[in-house]
């Protein structure tokens, strides 16, 4: 369908269309991150529970659905251009239901493997790299902003969704609960994809971030398209460096999630412990905002994702020293909170700030893929640290020790800066 030539005008404040895109993909991520990666963690208590089947073999489904994704999203910018965001959307929307209800329904443990690879699809489709690409046509300048406030629509997710899954299982059963939920979600977002994700911006006669038309003569903005091409991602520093490090932050970061309750647990109990893992996630959104609305132009995205990742090694070495002191447990789970959700929001940011913008979706594509097949592991590999007989000592000091090497792998990969951007590729 070919959009008819329209006049870019100044949107009026606060009805510049991009924003409704970005409360769609706010909605989008509610669900996809509520079923995809909030979901699998309480499927393992139930099916434990309730069927005793064996945690090790649940365990290694949750980490079939991530690897299953992880492989499908390198492919999600070929998708995005072939079928249109949309129809992308609504795909993944419909497979996180239908993978949802085979996990509910599947009458034998391995069954769990048929299930896994649909969800891991629809986990696909719907996650990090699919926000990327809802929200980034539409903003330059405010991209930090917009992208803060749909990946927060994640962080949401795990607050509404994490007790919703065990109400609505414990008052309807599995099948019944995956069949509301994946039917409201293909619903939702059905409606939403259609309504704001048809079309870009151009399509629209608008220019990102609202602005009017560029003028024909005048100073022109800095052009990201005299930054170098990405030729070959894995020779390419900026690419592997970005990629690593967000590998490494996401590793330490769902492996000490994955065991932190359990951990705090007998210090605090059950209810107090639940209450400090939702205020940990309340720190993550309020970080994410903060630096969405706070962080300048020009800055060197690398360093504060360096100084992101070096604050949760700080909670996590506090965490490490606290012992039985409640005070500390808190200050530790609240400085390893604050910085739980720029860990996913800032790789996006970075890719656009040293990539050229054909080039952003695909980086982005590829450093999910690599970080979600990490940390598919991350919880067994976390685990085997707790067999030592220290507690949660040794938990704790592998992940300030991985967070910090992240802070080292992503300063590894600054470039020289040329105008204000960041210009050359770094061969490896």
């Amino acid at each position: 369908m070919t959009a008819s030539p329209l006049i870019p005008v100044q949107a009026p404040a606060g009805s510049f269309f991009g924003w409704r895109v970005v409360g769609a993909a706010f909605a989008l991520a509610v669900f996809a991150w509520g079923i995809g990666f909030y979901g699998p963690p309480i499927f393992l208590g139930v099916l434990h529970t309730t069927r005793d089947w064996p945690v090790p073999v649940i365990s290694a489904a949750i980490t079939a659905h991530f690897l299953c994704g992880a492989a499908l999203v390198v492919r999600l910018a070929t998708l995005h251009r072939r079928f249109g965001v949309m129809a992308t959307t609504r795909a993944g929307a419909i497979l996180t239901g239908l993978g949802a209800l085979g996990w509910a329904i599947a009458p034998a443990p391995w069954l769990l493997f048929l299930a896994a690879p649909v969800s891991g699809a629809g986990w696909a489709l719907s996650s990090g790299a699919a926000l990327n690409a809802m929200v980034s046509p539409w903003f330059d300048r405010r991209r930090p902003a917009a992208l803060s406030m749909a990946f927060n629509g994640a962080s949401m997710g795990g607050i509404v969704f994490s007790p919703l899954w065990v109400a609505l299982i414990s008052g309807l059963g599995f099948p019944v609960a995956a069949l509301l939920v994946g039917i409201t979600a293909a619903g939702v977002a059905w409606v939403l994809a259609g309504r704001y994700l048809g079309r870009g911006p151009a399509e629209m006669g608008l220019r990102p971030d609202g602005d009017p038309a560029a003028p024909a003569h005048g100073p022109a903005r800095p052009d990201r398209q005299a930054l170098a091409p990405l030729v070959h991602p894995w020779r390419d520093r900026r690419c592997v460096t970005l990629a690593a490090a967000a590998t490494l932050g996401l590793v330490a970061q769902i492996g000490l999630v994955a065991h932190l309750f359990s951990l705090l647990a007998p210090v605090l109990g059950d209810s107090s412990a639940g209450l400090t893992m939702g205020a940990a996630t309340a720190c993550a959104i309020g970080g994410r905002s903060l630096l969405g609305a706070r962080l300048p132009p020009g800055a060197d995205r690398r360093r504060v994702a360096a100084a992101n990742v070096g604050m949760q090694a700080l909670g996590s070495a506090v965490l490490l020293l606290a012992g039985g002191s409640v005070p500390w447990l808190l200050l530790g789970c609240g400085l390893f909170g604050l910085g739980l959700g720029n860990v996913t929001s800032l790789p996006p940011l970075i890719a656009q700030a040293e990539f050229r913008p054909a080039d952003v979706a695909r980086v982005v594509a590829l450093v999910t893929a690599t970080s979600q097949a990490g940390y598919a592991f991350a919880p067994a590999l976390f685990g085997l640290l707790r067999q030592d007989g220290t507690g949660g000592a040794a938990l704790f000091a592998a992940a300030a020790a991985i967070q910090l090497a992240a802070a080292a792998v992503v300063l590894l990969g600054r470039q020289p800066r040329r105008s204000g951007r960041t210009g050359s590729s770094g061969p490896l």
